[in-house]
């Protein structure tokens, strides 16, 4: 007789990484989820996802590959096997003998995966398994390293540029155009510029003429990395080549205009928001590289801390109201809105949104291009939307009184309403609603929690070191309520090397503020409290402001003080909300 397999849970709790009390509620959340109890274990925090890959390796009698131990990534051959089948599924090849392939996996019980495999490649598989985020993760720094090796051998411009390019694409430009028949290796050299973007992490491409220059810039964890300075006499040829990638008019150099690019960079296709806007040297082009991974790391990865994590999971669950996100622009709204909306859809769930563009095409969510030259705004939309029988509407941003009041009216008659807002904390947004023109009753019964947020970046996990305090300024330490004493080996500092390209910082997360309605804070609202008041009450019914919680991400050696003190924008000199090495800690 067979011997039955033990069960995941099972093995973990043998182990003590988790408590039965939390597997029997992970598997209550993952029921008619469609998600598997590890991917649920390690989406809440509970445990990591390396454990959750051991017992999996256990559970079905594989080999475990730590990808992070020293030797462990020798063996992998990413030629052995297509590029496209590497970077869709994430897998990594490591010996192939005869017919035989060894291979490391994520997910045992992914059988497809197996089969097409073994169809395509013609091959019998012998499966590894390791943590989905270490592969990912190699795959990224494998790429990363292609990138800087180009990076550091030649220039852009320099660089040998094949001239055997088909010339049949330049000549479909206007013929008023300045592009001579020499100039066609300018389509090469746009389509390198973008894939080493790709490679290199960046969110923008900045292409911008200068008086004797056309400068290039790669936006990498928020900040502007200059790239190269491309001789004057090829801005006409490359802009060009870029506004006819993006199906943009290249005739036209006197308005703005938008476009798209969709290109394929190392087997995987990427989409680019094309800006073109008119400058006093030449329209200066901006490429954002729109990556629908970025919106799908999971809730865990954006920065939460488990008590505003389950704050959130609890408010995203609720029937009706509205949550909103403030911040200013590029400090990820979208990108936690885009996943909690992972989180949610389901096929039990219909879910509309109205963007303004729409950056990311997720399959089971209706989403709706604003469109104002033909009269399809927010508002036309969203009155539409409500005759679509939805349970969970996103509104891509709330920038009128009309707008407001449809969104509210939305989230009284039973629907989960999701929008965003441009204030600087949370609570001001319950104040700049009311000063839209919204009733103050509205407001006060319709929203179910505000959440502010900032990008940071992170630590470099390859060079950080513990930091000592007289590293970085005394104000940016008083800011986060730390004292010597506090930071010694907590305060951690990137000290720079290839992986980061010496910046001592590599990725981003989020820092919160996390703003729940409650009795008191929606009575100052009906009777027009100013801001401070509505903070107040906010602070002392257990809201961690951003400071606080950039505190926290500090002392866990995740960024560093002063990362905080720039992106938190408070004012150094203005200490009275600097939380103390006391209270920082109980908020």
């Amino acid at each position: 007789m067979a011997r039955s397999r033990k069960k995941l849970g099972e093995i973990l709790v043998e182990w003590r990484a988790v408590t039965t009390e939390q597997v029997d509620k992970a598997v209550a959340s993952a029921k008619g989820t469609g998600k598997r109890l590890g991917e649920v274990l390690s989406e809440t925090g509970v445990v990591k996802d390396d454990q959750v890959a051991k017992a999996l390796a256990s559970q079905f009698g594989w080999e475990y590959v730590d990808l992070n131990q020293p030797g462990a990534t020798d063996k992998i051959d990413l030629k052995v096997i297509p590029d496209d089948l590497i970077k869709k599924h994430l897998i990594l090849p490591l010996a192939k003998q005869g017919n035989r392939l060894q291979l490391i996996i994520h997910d045992p019980l992914d059988l497809q995966l197996m089969d097409m495999l073994r169809f395509r490649l013609n091959v019998e598989v012998e499966p590894r398994l390791a943590a989905k985020s270490a592969i990912k993760k190699y795959l990224e720094q494998s790429a990363q390293g292609t990138a800087k090796k180009f990076a550091a051998t030649e220039s852009l411009v320099t660089g040998s540029i094949d001239k055997s390019v088909d010339k049949s694409v330049d000549k479909s430009m206007d013929k008023s155009v300045d592009v001579s028949e020499d100039d066609a290796p300018i389509v090469k050299l746009a389509n390198r510029l973008i894939a080493e973007a790709v490679r290199m992490r960046a969110s923008d491409i900045h292409i911008e003429p200068m008086a004797d220059r056309v400068r290039l810039r790669y936006r990498i964890d928020g900040v502007c990395m200059e790239r190269d300075n491309l001789p004057k006499r090829m801005q006409n040829a490359l802009l060009s080549r870029v506004k006819l990638m993006a199906g943009i008019n290249i005739a036209e150099k006197r308005l703005p205009q938008d476009g798209r690019i969709k290109l394929e960079v190392d087997g995987v296709f990427v989409d680019f928001r094309v800006s073109s806007c008119p400058a006093y040297h030449g329209e200066s082009i901006v490429l954002r590289v729109l990556r629908p991974d970025s919106v799908r790391i999971g809730l865990v990865n954006l920065g939460f801390e488990p008590d505003n994590l389950q704050i959130f999971n609890r408010i995203i669950r609720k029937p009706n109201g509205i949550f909103l996100v403030t911040g200013p622009t590029g400090s990820g709204k979208t990108t936690t809105l885009y996943s909690a909306l992972d989180v949610l859809n389901r096929p039990d769930r219909k879910i509309i949104t109205a963007e303004d563009p729409v950056e990311y095409n997720f399959q089971g969510i209706n989403q709706c291009q604003i469109r104002e030259q033909i009269g399809l705004g927010f508002k036309e939309i969203l009155r539409s939307m409500l005759r679509q029988a939805p349970n969970i509407i996103l509104v891509g941003e709330i920038r009128d009184k009309e707008v407001a009041e449809i969104a509210i009216q939305a989230a009284l008659t039973g629907h989960l309403v999701f929008s965003t807002l441009h204030t600087n904390d949370a609570p001001s947004a319950i104040t700049r609603l009311i000063d839209m023109g919204v009733k103050p009753f509205l407001v006060a019964s319709s929203i179910q929690a505000i959440m502010a947020q900032r990008l940071i970046r992170v630590n470099c996990s390859k060079c950080k070191r513990p930091a000592s305090p007289d590293e970085f300024d005394p104000k940016h330490m008083r800011l986060i309520g730390l004292d010597a004493a506090d930071a010694v080996g907590r305060v951690m500092k990137g000290a720079g090397c290839d992986n980061c390209g010496n910046s001592g910082y590599r990725g981003r997360k989020a820092i919160f503020e996390m703003m729940q309605m409650n009795s008191e804070i929606r009575e100052l609202a009906f009777n027009l409290a100013p801001v401070a008041h509505l903070r107040t009450a906010a602070l002392n019914s257990g809201m961690r402001p951003l400071v606080s919680d950039g505190r926290l991400k500090v002392l866990n050696g995740v960024t560093t003080p002063s990362e905080i003190a720039v992106v938190a924008q408070v004012d150094l000199d203005n200490e009275s909300e600097m939380p103390t090495s006391e209270n920082a800690t109980k908020k």
